[in-house]
C-alpha cells in the first residue's frame, strides 16, 4: 500500500495532465458538431476494424437459425412473387399495348445493398450496431436497414467502408408504423429492458385490430418502403391519452443474433429531401386580392393614357 501510494505521488503530476487531457477532449466533443462527427466517423472506422474480426469469428453460431430463418423468408417471397406475376399477367391482358410498354420503362424504386454486422449493442438504453459498408458502397445517412425478418434500424453515421446504424433498440429513434391492412399510423418505440418487445403509440382508439396481427412500416418516410414488416401485436396497454391506444409488441427480428443486413436504397430520397427542404411561404398571396389589383392597376393606366 505504501508503495502504490509512493508511486502516485510520484507520478501525480502525469495523472492530472490525462486527467485534463480527457476533460478537454469530452468538452471539445460534446460542444460542437463538427468535432463530434469527426470523432465518431473516426471511431467507427477504428473500432470497425477491431469487431469486424471478432464477428467473423463468431457468427458462424447463429448460421444455423439463420439459415432456417432465410428458408422460411424465400419460401414466403417465391410465392408472393409467383402470385405478383400472375397478377401482372392478368392485368397486361386489360390495358393497351401502348401503356404496357410505359409502365415496363418505370425503374425500380428500392434496392438493397447487403452488408455484415461488425458490432452490435442491445444493453444500452441507446444501442447502435456497425456494418461493413460505408460511402464507397453507396450508404447514405437516413437509409433504412432491415434483416430476413423486418426492420432493425436507420443509417446515422458512415465513413468510407464502415456505417453505424441507430438500432430499433434506441429509446431516442421512433418509426412511423402502422397495423397491416389498415391506414390507421402510429409511432413505434422502444422503452428498454426487453430487446424483443416495443410501444407502437398514437393509434387511434376506434382503430380495429386483433392479436397477432402484423405492425408494418408505414411508408411515410424516404427511410422505409411502405409494408415492411416490424411486430407483432401482443396486447393493449394503458396509453397517455384516453383518445389513443398503446399496442405492446413482439419485435420479428433477434436483436441479440444480428449478423447479415440490407441497406434500403431509394432512387428518389435526394430529390424527395431536397423538396422538403424547402421552406413553405408562411404568408400565401390572396389570388384574389392579387388579381383585383391587377385590374386597379390596368384601369388606372388606361385613365392615365386617355387623359394625356
Amino acid at each position: 500500500m505504501r508503495n502504490l501510494l509512493n508511486f502516485i505521488v510520484r507520478y501525480s503530476k502525469w495523472f492530472v495532465f490525462t486527467l485534463y487531457v480527457l476533460i478537454s477532449l469530452i468538452l471539445l466533443v460534446s460542444g460542437s458538431s463538427y468535432p463530434r462527427s469527426v470523432y465518431l466517423t473516426s471511431a467507427n472506422v477504428v473500432t470497425g476494424s477491431v469487431f469486424k474480426g471478432w464477428s467473423q469469428m463468431t457468427g458462424y453460431f447463429h448460421l444455423r437459425d439463420i439459415n432456417e430463418s432465410l428458408q422460411a423468408s424465400n419460401a414466403a417471397l417465391q410465392n408472393e412473387v409467383l402470385n405478383l406475376q400472375n397478377e401482372i399477367a392478368r392485368y397486361r391482358t386489360l390495358i393497351p399495348d401502348s401503356m404496357a410498354k410505359d409502365l415496363e420503362l418505370q425503374p425500380d424504386r428500392f434496392g438493397y445493398v447487403s452488408a455484415a454486422v461488425v458490432n452490435n449493442n442491445t444493453r444500452h438504453p441507446k444501442n447502435y450496431f456497425t456494418i461493413d459498408r460505408g460511402s464507397l458502397d453507396g450508404i447514405r445517412t437516413g437509409m433504412g436497414v432491415v434483416d430476413q425478418s423486418g426492420v432493425v434500424g436507420i443509417v446515422n453515421v458512415i465513413g468510407n467502408h464502415i456505417s453505424r446504424v441507430i438500432s430499433v433498440l434506441n429509446e431516442s429513434q421512433l418509426f412511423s408504423v402502422k397495423v397491416k391492412g389498415t391506414t390507421f399510423i402510429g409511432t413505434l418505440m422502444w422503452k428498454g429492458g426487453d430487446p424483443s418487445v416495443a410501444y407502437v403509440e398514437e393509434i387511434p382508439r376506434h382503430a380495429a385490430y386483433n392479436i397477432g396481427d402484423t405492425i408494418v412500416t408505414s411508408g411515410n418516410s424516404t427511410a422505409f418502403p411502405e409494408g415492411l414488416p416490424i411486430g407483432v401485436i401482443l396486447n393493449k396497454v394503458r396509453g397517455r391519452d384516453d383518445s389513443f391506444i398503446t399496442l405492446k409488441v413482439k419485435l420479428t427480428s433477434d436483436f441479440k443474433a444480428l449478423s447479415t443486413v440490407r441497406v434500403i436504397t431509394d432512387i428518389y430520397k435526394s430529390e424527395i429531401d431536397s423538396l422538403a427542404n424547402i421552406p413553405v411561404d408562411k404568408t400565401p398571396v390572396d389570388r384574389k386580392k392579387t388579381a383585383k389589383s391587377a385590374n386597379t392597376s390596368t384601369s388606372v393606366s388606361h385613365d392615365t393614357t386617355s387623359g394625356v
